[in-house]
């Protein structure tokens, strides 16, 4: 019986071990695609199991913060108009304040430079004329110390 077989036998018998062989590669390569699928999917649902509730906590996070970011926009917003009041009181009073200063200032330089004009031996209308225009300088002189633009001090005299 075995010298009935010849090469082309052994042919056919190797090619259907291999037939074999492959499909059984083929069945083990399915069973183990279709294992980690499984497992990617169940890695998957359990992702999205954990992760939807924080996604719905980060959003309500993010709402409460910009509650709290109005409620800043509304505090920085009292503080510059605060800070503007505060601004307008100080001019007011540095208004108030500097101008009695300016006149005082201009008045006693008047006079005495008045007082050195009579002395040196000047007439009195002369020497009022010198201490006019020397307290309207003093005047205008404090004025651009102070950073008044308007001038009025020196008309003041």
């Amino acid at each position: 019986m075995i010298a009935s077989i010849d090469w082309g036998d052994v042919a056919y018998g190797a090619l259907a071990v291999f037939l074999v062989l492959a499909g059984l590669a083929v069945v083990y390569g399915a069973i183990r695609l279709g294992q980690t699928l499984g497992k990617a999917s169940s890695l998957i649902e359990g992702t999205e199991t954990e992760l939807l509730p924080v996604i719905s906590k980060l959003g309500g996070t993010l709402d409460r913060v910009n509650t709290q970011l109005d409620k800043v926009d509304v505090m920085t917003d009292s503080a510059v108009d605060a800070v503007t009041t505060v601004d307008t009181s100080v001019r007011l009073v540095t208004g108030v304040v500097t101008r009695p200063v300016q006149a005082l200032a201009g008045f006693f330089a008047g006079l005495r430079h008045t007082a050195s004009s009579v002395r040196a031996g000047g007439g009195l209308k002369d020497a009022v004329k010198t201490g006019k225009e020397e307290a309207a300088r003093r005047e205008q002189d404090l004025a651009d110390d102070l950073g008044d633009d308007d001038g009025d001090a020196a008309t003041t005299a």
